[in-house]
């Protein structure tokens, strides 16, 4: 069933789509559709989400710094239609996608020698832990 939103695509229940929720971005496949909103299952992630306050971001001086997990496999999220795109590529395995997420943005990290980027990289670590993903170098 194709439920169209006004201006938007109309994706259906078994389509691959990207998507971002959050600061992450993932690939998944759409479960249920709404007229404003899709549920997604997590096939794989693109961009490992941001560490810190999302109300404050990039800033290492803050009240409380979240450490923020990518979504797991096979979990379920709703995400707005508009952020959906559609997706016709490979995907990724799961584990091989989260390990090179977390390592681009540890890279990048690295490259910078601020409050903030300490305080990520402490949380990130931390999340390779959780994740049993080995540091890289």
């Amino acid at each position: 069933m194709v439920v169209k939103a006004q201006g938007g695509i109309g994706l259906e229940v078994g389509d691959k789509l990207v998507t971002t929720k959050k600061t992450g971005k993932y690939i998944g496949e759409i479960t249920q559709v709404f007229p404003d909103h899709y549920v997604f299952k997590v096939l794989a992630v693109l961009k490992h989400p941001a560490q810190g306050d999302l109300h404050h971001p990039n800033e290492g001086d803050v009240p409380f710094f979240h450490e923020r997990k990518a979504l797991a496999f096979g979990e379920q999220a709703n995400i707005p239609r508009k952020t959906a795109k559609p997706y016709n590529g490979e995907i990724p395995d799961y584990d091989a996608s989260l390990k090179t997420a977390v390592c681009e943005l540890m890279e990048k990290l690295e490259k910078e020698d601020t409050l903030y980027s300490r305080k990520s990289i402490a949380a990130l670590k931390s999340l390779m832990k959780e994740y049993g993903i080995s540091p890289v170098g």
